[in-house]
């Protein structure tokens, strides 16, 4: 076997894959150490296009590429050595996946003749996400391969590309070039046009996809007795445009913590809890048409009054033809952006408003929400109040999964609302912090992390991301030793619920946060913690805020509100 100019050759296949990638759009790099990766490392080193990421862990390296790609709107690529450091992306590419997030991962990999043969780090790499990335398995380089192919290739891999992409790489040793040139004009002569432009190979622009409801349908629909509901959206979708539609209709807004919508003016605000209202209720059984934009909603009695209800008329509204309907009810789907939607031939209807009382009744419970839970003491529900409503536009929150998001939907306080971000593709409680840092590198703007402990105990390593951030971040840790969330499932017993499902730890996060030279607080009042998290997003870099709970508080608080709310009705 020929190894002269091997390590050369895989250089510049590497030079040649990057460079592609930048002119596809791509602009991060999240690199991992490793051998193996050595060609598309120095490729990355040497190219100035690229801002570029580093971290030692693979599976926070992945998160955090998967939060910088949903911030950014751009694809992210990240470069990992062979073997397990390439499983350890399973994890964020899943997730990227569910949410439709473009991660371009490219792993350093074995020869053929190294597979199944007792080489050292070397495993089965193709195919090693599933279904969960696109597939483009690279030949180790070679100068029977023409560099054109290899480029088209990439345009095609990367044609309109919303998931992840998996791009394996088999490299031969030598890896590392010993600086003497190496003959290669007469391969590169086929893309010497390419190499003097600033554009793709071959690219293709991104496909349109629409399917809208005619004129006829639109005036039909409309006349109906309906509700808006809005799940996921992220901010470049322009949520605003659902507001606009909903004034001309004459329809309330029932509108999910992820909507972007869930604080803004014109929504009904706490709609998990006004199904605990029996007006409430009663008014929204008389709803005959639904609008259902996005989707992955939170609360399971909104899911459930949607799946229960005898619609007239089901529309579900999506910017991707997919399904996100757990329940598989009968309806008509449409394809297309929000504004594709407000821009639809809507007859104007404002003077309909059929289900304005939801208004005053969600008013009632905001009273009711403040008088509990904007004073007195510093408990889980209070913070995620006091956190709703000191964050404004100028600010990013991530929400952490399992309680935090769930007491979000629940309390957040109407008003001015920060840009939201969560990881509820597959709602696992890993990743959440190394994730949130990515979406802090987007573009330097002050960042909040809520989050419970288990997740944060899972993720302790990124804290050396958050560390290594410029930008302020302030991790607001909600500690109730263990799943909390447990305490509201119907476990059959309590010795179950406590030794296999809410796991108390007993630890605390100030000796991580010193690990880490991140500063620490825990706060005792709610002024403590608006102050310390005043502080923290003043500041340049991260800190960690920890609020400590008894393990069943929070659980007895939902459960009380709950019926405070039924007795008020």
């Amino acid at each position: 076997m020929n190894t002269a100019h091997c390590a050369e050759l895989n250089l510049l296949w590497a030079r040649l894959m990057l460079e592609e990638l930048h002119r596809l759009g791509v602009r991060h790099l999240c690199l991992a150490p490793g051998s193996r990766s050595t060609p598309l490392t120095l490729a990355a080193a040497g190219h100035d296009g690229f801002e570029r990421h580093t971290h030692f862990d693979e599976r926070g390296l992945g998160f955090a590429a998967l939060g910088l790609a949903k911030a950014s709107q751009t694809p992210v690529a990240i470069i990992t050595t062979s073997g397990t450091a390439v499983a350890n992306l399973y994890p964020a590419v899943i997730e990227a996946y569910q949410t439709g997030v473009p991660l371009v991962v490219l792993s350093g990999d074995r020869p053929p003749e190294l597979i199944a043969c007792g080489a050292n780090q070397a495993i089965i790499q193709p195919a090693i996400f599933a279904n969960y990335a696109r597939r483009l398995d690279l030949p180790t380089p070679s100068l029977d391969q023409p560099p054109q192919a290899l480029l088209a290739q990439l345009d095609q891999a990367m044609m309109d590309l919303d998931r992840p992409l998996h791009i394996n790489c088999m490299y031969r040793e030598p890896l590392y070039p010993d600086g003497e040139a190496a003959p290669f004009e007469s391969y590169l002569r086929p893309i010497h046009a390419w190499r003097q432009s600033q554009e793709p190979w071959s690219a293709t622009p991104p496909i349109s996809r629409s399917a809208l409801p005619s004129i006829d349908e639109c005036a039909a629909f409309a006349q109906g007795r309906g509700i808006i509901v809005v799940g996921t959206l992220a901010p470049h979708q322009q949520p605003e445009q659902v507001l606009a539609l909903a004034r001309r209709l004459g329809w309330p807004i029932l509108a999910d913590a992820q909507s972007q919508l869930r604080q803004a003016d014109g929504v009904v605000h706490h709609i998990d809890q006004l199904f605990h209202h029996a007006k409430a209720s009663k008014l929204l059984g008389k709803a005959e048409h639904l609008l259902l934009i996005g989707g992955r909603l939170l609360s399971k009695r909104l899911m459930s009054f949607i799946a229960a209800h005898p619609w007239k008329a089901f529309w579900h509204y999506m910017s991707q033809p997919e399904n996100l309907d757990p329940n598989h009810l009968t309806k008509r789907r449409f394809i297309g952006s929000l504004p594709m939607l407000a821009a639809l031939p809507w007859p104007l209807l404002p003077g309909s408003g059929w289900a304005d009382s939801l208004e005053s009744y969600s008013d009632e419970l905001e009273r009711l929400f403040a008088e509990q839970h904007d004073s007195g003491a510093l408990t889980e529900l209070s913070a995620i109040r006091l956190l709703s409503r000191q964050l404004d536009g100028q600010h990013k929150l991530f929400i952490g999964n399992s309680l935090p998001i769930r007491l979000y939907d629940m309390l957040a306080a109407p008003g001015e609302a920060p840009t939201i971000f969560t990881n509820r593709g597959a709602s696992g409680i890993d990743g959440l912090l190394a994730t949130t840092c990515g979406v802090a590198l987007a573009d330097g703007k002050p960042t909040v992390l809520v989050v419970g402990d288990l997740s944060l105990l899972h993720d302790l390593n990124s804290l050396a991301l958050a560390h290594s951030l410029a930008s302020p971040l302030v991790v607001l840790v909600l500690n109730n030793d263990g799943g909390s969330i447990f305490n509201l499932l119907p476990v059959p017993n309590e010795a179950l619920r406590q030794q296999y499902y809410r796991l108390g730890h007993g630890f605390g996060f100030e000796g991580a946060a010193n690990q880490f030279h991140l500063p620490y607080h825990r706060p005792q009042s709610l002024a403590e913690l608006s102050h310390a998290l005043s502080e923290g997003l003043s500041r340049q870099g991260a800190s960690v805020i920890e609020v400590v709970v008894p393990p069943g508080e929070s659980a007895d608080r939902i459960v009380e509100l709950a019926g405070l709310i039924r007795d008020d009705d």
